[in-house]
């Protein structure tokens, strides 16, 4: 069953942002060298404009003691909210596969 999503979801970005690196009083330069990344990655997750890969999940959920799935969850969250404003109508279920 596919269910309709009504609002925009929490991105990585904000998730990063606000619950990690303003509490804790982390730049995103300071981030990114912990993690042993460009600080343009870090940057780009936080204003939305690239995905968390599995990779930057994994370094993600080392450094702030929390799970990739944590990380790849949210994204996958806002990757299918995208998707479902790209495509105008979904086709109905196969008539063999209703119930």
């Amino acid at each position: 069953m596919i269910r309709k999503i009504s609002r925009k979801p929490t991105t990585p970005g904000e998730i990063l942002h606000e619950e990690y690196l303003e509490p804790l009083g982390l730049t995103q330069k300071s981030l990114a060298d912990h993690l042993g990344c460009d600080i343009k990655v870090i940057n780009r997750i936080v204003n939305g404009r690239t995905a968390v890969t599995a990779e930057m999940a994994l370094k993600l959920a080392a450094a702030f003691d929390t799970t990739a799935e944590f990380w790849l969850a949210a994204q996958r969250a806002v990757d299918l909210y995208e998707a479902a404003k790209r495509i105008p109508r979904l086709p109905k279920p196969l008539p063999n596969l209703a119930t």
